[in-house]
């Protein structure tokens, strides 16, 4: 593991960029980014696309080390490369940005109000890729839509048993076990989750750490035990659909935690921006983010 890194994502002030849309929300962010579901045809053009628009995000002269810890890859992004750099390389070398990957495979059906990841048979290769890429990091999403026990408990258990298996090949796992902003029992979502992750933590051995990724809560500084948890390295907040101005707001009153926000830190930008326009719009998402992110 890079001591360097480690330091950085535990200590410095900032916050994580999730720049890791995958096939399903690739349109949809390619939409938001001015280009039209007619504008290519096929995942290679889509893929193509989507690689340039996080290029142009990467290499913006707004897009630094100072105000962002970390950035959160697609698999694909992570295979290729940013000014003939390998991107892992490019992001902590050039603009000394800490490299996650997003390693899960989409979310299998809904049972008992959650759900858990498919399954990922190409992990391990996977994460042999990512170390020698230079990754840090992973991240892993599930989501839970209703406060049920044993849903949130199938979530957490998988979340937490593959992030073993991550611990394992000598990267941290961010866990990202998603609440629907939409839950008509969220609250009740969240005092399960925060059990159920509780308990797991007090499993791990001391030398083991896990960053959290959490759905902004309904009551403030409700996440303050897990920040506290000597094997959490960082808890980091999701977007969820929030707004990138109700995002913010929301996450200033969560202490000590920072946001990963990947929506809602792209919300603005488009194609259609000369450089100067589209650095100036980034460069105000980065600032907002990154305030909200230092209380």
């Amino acid at each position: 593991m890079n001591e360097l890194q480690f330091g950085k994502v535990k200590n410095a002030k900032g916050f994580i960029a999730a720049l890791d849309q995958s096939g399903g929300s690739t349109p949809q962010a390619l939409r938001l980014y001015g280009i039209a579901d007619g504008a290519y045809s096929g995942d290679e053009e889509m893929f193509d696309l989507v690689h340039a628009m996080r290029t142009r995000i990467i290499t913006s002269p707004s897009f630094t080390g100072e105000r962002i810890l970390g950035a959160i890859l697609f698999e694909m992004t992570m295979d290729r490369q940013i000014e003939s750099r390998g991107s892992a390389d490019y992001l902590w070398n050039v603009k000394n940005v800490v490299p996650f990957v997003k390693v899960d495979q989409g979310l299998a059906d809904e049972v008992d109000g959650a759900q858990v990841m498919k399954p990922m048979p190409g992990l391990d290769a996977l994460l042999a890729r990512a170390v020698e890429k230079g990754v840090f990091g992973t991240k892993m999403r599930s989501v839970v839509r209703l406060g049920n026990g044993t849903g949130v408990q199938a979530v957490v258990d998988q979340q937490f048993e593959v992030g073993r298996q991550i611990l394992a090949a000598g990267l941290v796992p961010i866990l990202e076990p998603e609440i629907d902003i939409h839950s008509p029992s969220k609250a009740e979502a969240e005092q399960l989750l925060r059990s159920a992750i509780l308990e797991q933590l007090g499993a791990l051995g001391a030398d083991q750490h896990v960053m959290l990724k959490l759905t902004l809560p309904e009551a403030d500084d409700f996440y303050a035990d897990l920040v506290a948890h000597p094997n959490v390295l960082r808890v980091l907040a999701l977007s969820g659909g929030y707004s990138r101005e109700e995002a913010n707001a929301r996450l200033a009153r969560q202490h000590h935690v920072v946001a990963s926000f990947s929506r809602a830190l792209t919300e603005g930008l488009t194609v259609q921006q000369s450089d100067e326009e589209f650095n100036a719009a980034l460069d105000t998402s980065i600032g907002s983010i990154f305030q909200a992110s230092v209380t």
